[in-house]
């Protein structure tokens, strides 16, 4: 088959009164073609590198992705696990409060519990960001909250442990003054608190605890001195007024070592064993009244009556 080296295209006019004529040869026809493939070839070039960038773009987002996925969800769990600490430190001022015996405290930490309780970390990226983000906020609100609570209980704490120490005290003083040792250290009682007929006739209004000549008399309570003298019948006597209505006597005292007005303490050695007064022999009678009033000093000897501690605020 015979291909020509030239071509011709007639272009007639619509009115026909002229007749264009266009020599193409083989060698522009090729050319052409040649410039067409080639620019089908670029463009499919391009596209295959826009393709492949994009491509590119898409794997290094995927990978980005998963790193701020796998970053996220260890800062969710961090955050999972600092909301069980901040928890348990709010059960432990819950306990502290029913320690402490305060019931009905308004504090925001159980506002921000609940807000925080109620944070879900469900859905996709973006979805998860915002409720981790979220979660964040409420952990962080509460944590203030639960903070400013146990600086409350602090200060709550430190009040109550100031007024018990207070009550302690106060108390301590109060058993301080209580007549509750033996003055002779474990002498046998030899005369009751009754009614009796010999040496004399009447009630014995206190106990003769038997000891030798001499052997140390110790104050039962704290109080101050109120007489300190020779006294009829009772020779030589130590009146202790102990503040509270409660009087002690020490009586047949052989040397007084106080003096009145003295200020003493439980234990505080106070005299000696003596026959003073009307006696048959040494001992002390150890008397114990009560707003003026006589009361058996037996129970007394070893420690406070648990009916009147039983009394004490």
């Amino acid at each position: 088959m015979m291909v020509k080296d030239r071509y011709f295209i007639k272009i007639v006019p619509g009115g026909g009164n002229a007749i264009h004529r266009l020599e193409v040869t083989r060698r522009h026809i090729i050319g052409t073609i040649i410039l067409f493939v080639a620019g089908v070839v670029a463009a499919l070039g391009i596209h295959a590198y826009q393709l492949q960038r994009a491509k590119s773009a898409l794997e290094a987002l995927q990978v980005l992705t998963t790193s701020q996925s796998s970053q996220l969800k260890s800062i969710d769990h961090q955050t999972t696990t600092l909301k069980a600490q901040l928890q348990a430190v709010q059960n432990q001022n819950q306990q502290i409060q029913q320690l402490m015996g305060i019931h009905g405290l308004k504090t925001p930490s159980r506002q921000h519990r609940q807000k925080l309780s109620r944070v879900q970390t469900k859905g996709d990226f973006g979805v998860q960001a915002f409720a981790v983000e979220h979660k964040l906020n409420a952990l962080s609100a509460a944590s203030n909250a639960t903070l400013a609570e146990a600086i409350l209980l602090q200060r709550m704490t430190m009040r109550i442990l100031n007024m018990r120490h207070i009550e302690a005290l106060a108390r301590d003083r109060m058993m301080a003054g209580i007549p509750s040792i033996d003055p002779v250290d474990g002498a046998a009682v030899v005369g009751c608190f009754c009614y009796r007929v010999s040496p004399d006739v009447g009630f014995h209004q206190g106990v003769d605890l038997g000891a030798s000549y001499g052997e140390t008399v110790r104050a039962t309570a704290a109080g101050t001195v109120a007489t300190a003298d020779w006294d009829g019948g009772f020779g030589q006597k130590v009146d202790i007024d102990h503040g509270n209505g409660y009087h002690t006597w020490y009586a047949h005292l052989s040397r007084i070592d106080v003096g009145v007005g003295d200020r003493v303490v439980k234990g505080q050695p106070i005299a000696l064993v003596g026959s003073t007064g009307f006696s048959t022999g040494p001992h002390l009678h150890y008397q114990v009244m009560l707003n003026g009033t006589p009361i058996d000093p037996e129970p007394y000897l070893a420690g406070v009556p648990p009916k009147v501690l039983a009394a004490l605020p």
